[in-house]
């Protein structure tokens, strides 16, 4: 009886430890999520911090159609994954924002992200070892854009999925494109055809490592980020097995990014494996969403789509049966890429980047703390009525004399130090994969379906076609 009596002493005494770490667990971080309004109250932003802790990131993230209004105005403050947060949906913030990459801001987001894209990702790295990934992918962009052999690959892998369709009347346009995009990026990056065992391994594996990727970031063996982060260890160990065979086999004619990348004695092999990896990613996810959007557009306007098919019609005129198209012909499509530009202003498959202060910053007339998070909000910019005439109206002219590489209002591909690298490499495969849509098929969409955020961009039936051939 006396030692029961010790025994529950010592378990009272244990129960009694662990409440009062747990109260003070729960009270630092109540704290920590209203000293910062507390501290800053005057300076920073008006606005809400929400819940302790979450804050207001689960209504933040809730599926929406993909536009934004700011609920405190232009520019308020928020409590977003799990730090008090600055919140632009004003053009001139958001630019200078982009501006000062690695200045006044840094590039920040959450850590289970690094957790599912690697340390060695460019989308997560900062400083110069952002400035030494970003040089070589423009090199390599620089060098394959304007490639023969590139822009017949994706020509004639655009014309096999669309022979694919041949006797159907109907197609889940989503998963056709992506097919298309990912045949284009794995030849591209590591030199395989779709028919290759390693291409099937790192299909299936991939898939699993998008829908981790916008996954509540909890790893318990099943969960989707947990599946995610496994399925990106084994997409490593299949680049890895494919460099290490190149190394032994030597020099090759392939003349892919991988072939480019193994001299490159600069960048380490987690570096080429995390490049091939965002490769990927940017090659495959979101040239198919903004194909989709350009597809799903169209379909509301048929104005549009008899201008665009006109354009492709007297490129195809001034050439001999299946001849290629060439980067002369590319250059030719300007309606098409005012077609691709407004997919992409009313679409946002980008909506928001995440970015920190790395110092007080004063920005007209309150002040962003150093530390606290800031989300650029793209989309509210691209469908700010006051910026652009009709802005909910998907109307390609709009940019007939605008520069869009310049303009401070379209950022569909970032800005500053951090533009996408890749955004010309998307945009030939869409006008390529358009040229030969247009001309053959004849669509409409099967019900409703409208892009919405999650917080990334997708159509929730993917976007069902019914297709007649011209």
């Amino acid at each position: 009886m006396e030692g029961y009596g010790e025994d529950s002493t010592m378990f009272g005494s244990f129960v009694g430890a662990a409440f009062i770490a747990l109260l003070a667990l729960v009270l630092l971080l109540v704290f920590n999520h209203f000293i910062p309004l507390v501290l800053h109250f005057k300076s920073a932003p008006s606005g809400c911090f929400g819940w302790p802790v979450v804050g207001e990131t689960l209504s933040f993230l809730i599926p929406h159609s993909s536009n934004s209004i700011g609920r405190y105005g232009k520019v308020f403050k928020s409590h977003l994954f799990c730090s008090p947060t600055v919140v632009s949906c004003d053009q001139e913030l958001n630019h200078f924002i982009l501006q000062n990459e690695e200045k006044l801001f840094q590039c920040s987001y959450p850590k289970p992200i690094h957790g599912i894209l690697g340390k060695s990702s460019m989308l997560v790295v900062v400083g110069d070892t952002h400035k030494r990934l970003r040089s070589q992918a423009l090199s390599l962009v620089s060098t394959t854009k304007s490639k023969v052999g590139y822009l017949n690959d994706i020509e004639r892998m655009a014309v096999q999925v669309m022979e694919s369709w041949k006797g159907k009347e109907q197609i889940i346009f989503c998963e056709e494109a992506r097919k298309f995009t990912f045949n284009v990026i794995v030849k591209q990056v590591l030199g395989l055809t779709p028919d290759e065992p390693q291409s099937t391994e790192i299909l299936d594996d991939f898939l699993t490592f998008m829908k981790g990727l916008i996954s509540f970031p909890l790893y318990i063996p099943g969960t989707p980020y947990a599946r995610a982060v496994q399925a990106r260890a084994r997409i490593s160990s299949t680049v890895k097995a494919i460099i290490e065979e190149r190394q032994r086999k030597g020099a090759n004619k392939r003349s892919d990014f991988l072939d480019m990348l193994l001299p490159v004695n600069s960048l380490s092999e987690d570096e080429k494996v995390s490049f091939v990896l965002d490769s990927l990613l940017g090659g495959y996810e979101t040239t198919s969403l903004l194909m989709a959007m350009a597809v799903h557009f169209l379909g509301q306007s048929p104005l549009a789509l008899e201008q665009l098919k006109s354009e492709h019609q007297n490129i195809r005129s001034n050439k001999r049966k299946d001849e290629y198209l060439n980067w002369e012909d590319y250059k030719k499509m300007e309606f098409t890429q005012n077609v691709i530009n407004e997919a992409l202003r009313c679409g946002n498959i980008v909506k928001f980047v995440h970015r920190k202060a790395i110092k007080d910053v004063r920005f007209k007339d309150y002040v962003i703390p150093s530390g606290w998070k800031v989300l650029p909000v793209f989309s509210a910019v691209h469908l700010d009525t006051s910026l652009h005439e009709n802005a909910f109206q998907f109307h390609p002219w709009r940019w007939e004399g605008q520069s869009q590489t310049t303009c401070k209002k379209f950022t569909p591909f970032g800005g500053g130090p951090r533009f996408c690298p890749g955004s010309e490499l998307a945009k030939v495969e869409t006008a390529f994969f358009l040229h030969h849509l247009v001309l053959n098929f004849r669509w409409r969409t099967e019900g409703v379906d409208d892009p919405m955020a999650y917080p990334y961009v997708e159509f929730q039936r993917g976007l069902s076609l019914k297709i007649d051939p011209n």
